[in-house]
């Protein structure tokens, strides 16, 4: 039985516990801890976990195996060196931190220490996108052609009124990162290597925010196909966020947890079940089954001695494109995830 602590108790912690509690065979929470000392205490007398007095105490318990980091993104480093240091092994809550520079270090972190560290990305789990990544490494829909990624969602002004709410200092941005993340990454599992993006980014007359809350770009892979990307969270009331494949022998739609595959034959294949994704004015809206899935594949990779579905080094790889799109959109110009890998 793993021992489990959780440092930040904030809006995604409920979808965490809830995923722990379907996970009792393998883990037991067996602290948490916040700096609200109110809000930590809410938390706990609500889920049944005991609290701790300190980040420091908790961390130096034998009993805790690994950490899942639930903070903002800014308040990432110190909990990830103080984790690692103890010889933790880390999960975190997307993202891995405010930009790909920042990410790496965290990533450079758990690698000298020799601990394990996965993002949650829960969307990679979900029926219908293990059956696309499947049917796409069969070979049995052939090469990509063109692909295209649509993320029509909705956040209400008071979303954005929270403090570092949609800024750079605490999120590293708005819609690509807090957002359109999980869509950009799965994007990549499916496609492969990005080569370039040229973009078009700012915040529409909907929203008042530092960050972004609308991209449209276009998208070159190393495989040759071509692609786009629009992304927003000021598209009233918000709809499912949708990848469309188009490749050689079908056409592919991924959307809303089912997946249609449409053969130039004339057949067509679908698989999962529709579900909320978060998409409207509650981000919450979405099972917990997805979290449980990414929670168990960590707590077994640590058993086996395995890699994750997600690494760390892994999760980089969204967070390239995220910042060759939010530079592309700075500087006016075509920006390929080369030369953002190598400026980290």
């Amino acid at each position: 039985m793993l021992g489990i602590a959780i440092v930040g108790v904030g809006m995604v912690a409920g979808i965490h516990a809830r995923a722990l509690e379907d996970l009792r065979d393998i883990a037991e929470v067996r602290g948490v801890y916040d700096r609200d000392a109110e809000r930590l205490k809410t938390f706990c007398e609500k889920w049944s976990v005991p609290a701790a007095p300190s980040l420091e105490e908790l961390l130096a318990r034998g009993d805790v195996n690994a950490v899942i980091v639930l903070t903002p993104p800014n308040a990432r480093r110190e909990i990830v060196a103080a984790a690692a240091g103890a010889g933790k092994h880390i999960l975190l809550e997307k993202p891995l931190e405010r930009n790909s520079a920042a990410g790496r270090e965290l990533v450079e972190i758990a690698q000298r220490a020799g601990v394990t560290m996965s993002v949650i990305f829960q969307h990679r789990f979900r029926e219908a996108s293990l059956r696309l990544k499947a049917l796409i490494e069969s070979g049995t829909l052939g090469p990509l052609g063109i692909a295209q990624v649509n993320v029509p969602w909705w956040r209400p002004q008071s979303y954005y009124d929270e403090p570092g709410r949609g800024t750079y200092a605490r999120d590293g941005g708005g819609v690509l990162i807090n957002q359109a993340i999980h869509t950009l990454d799965l994007l990549q599992v499916y496609t492969g290597p990005i080569d370039e993006v040229m973009a078009l980014m700012g915040t529409s007359s909907l929203h008042d925010m530092e960050a972004e809350d609308f991209v449209g770009a276009g998208v070159r892979f190393k495989s040759g196909a071509l692609g786009s990307i629009v992304a927003t969270t000021a598209a009233y009331p918000g709809g499912a966020e949708t990848i469309e494949l188009g490749f050689e022998k079908a056409a592919v739609h991924l959307g809303s947890g089912t997946l249609t595959v449409s053969y130039h034959d004339g057949r067509e294949d679908s698989f999962g079940e529709p579900s909320g994704t978060g998409g409207g004015a509650d981000p919450m809206a979405f099972p917990h089954d997805w979290h449980a899935s990414a929670q168990r594949d960590f707590f077994e990779a640590i058993r086996d001695g395995r890699s994750p579905m997600v690494t760390g080094a892994e999760a980089l790889n969204v967070h390239r494109l995220i910042d060759a799109l939010t530079l592309s959109s700075r500087e006016r110009r075509a920006v390929t995830l080369d030369e953002v890998a190598r400026n980290e």
